[in-house]
C-alpha cells in the first residue's frame, strides 16, 4: 500500500475538486459536458501520475489484482468517482428528467 496510497489521495482531491467546485460552478447538470469534462479531469490524474511512473515498471495492487500505474490509477479513479457522481446527479439531476 505505500505506492498505492498517494494515487488514492490524489485521485480524491481531483475528483472532490471537480464535483464540489468545478462542475457545480461551471458545468450545472448538462450532462454532455460532465463526460466532456471528466474526460480531462481522468487526464488530468493519469498526467501526474505517469510523470512520476511511466517507465519504472512499479508494479500496484488493487482488490488483489496486480497491474501497471496507468490502469491501478484509471481504475481507482472510477471506483472513487461513481458514488460521488452518483450523488451529484441527486444534487443536480441532468437536463431533461
Amino acid at each position: 500500500m505505500t505506492f498505492e496510497l498517494p494515487i488514492i489521495v490524489l485521485n480524491l482531491v481531483i475528483i472532490l475538486l471537480a464535483y464540489l467546485w468545478f462542475y457545480p460552478t461551471s458545468v450545472g447538470n448538462n450532462i454532455n459536458k460532465i463526460a466532456w469534462y471528466d474526460c480531462f479531469v481522468s487526464g488530468l490524474a493519469l498526467l501526474v501520475v505517469g510523470f512520476k511512473y511511466w517507465g519504472s515498471g512499479q508494479v500496484f495492487s488493487l482488490l488483489g489484482w496486480e497491474m501497471n500505474w496507468f490502469w491501478f490509477t484509471l481504475l481507482s479513479f472510477t471506483l472513487i468517482e461513481i458514488p460521488i457522481l452518483l450523488w451529484y446527479f441527486r444534487q443536480y439531476p441532468p437536463e431533461g428528467e
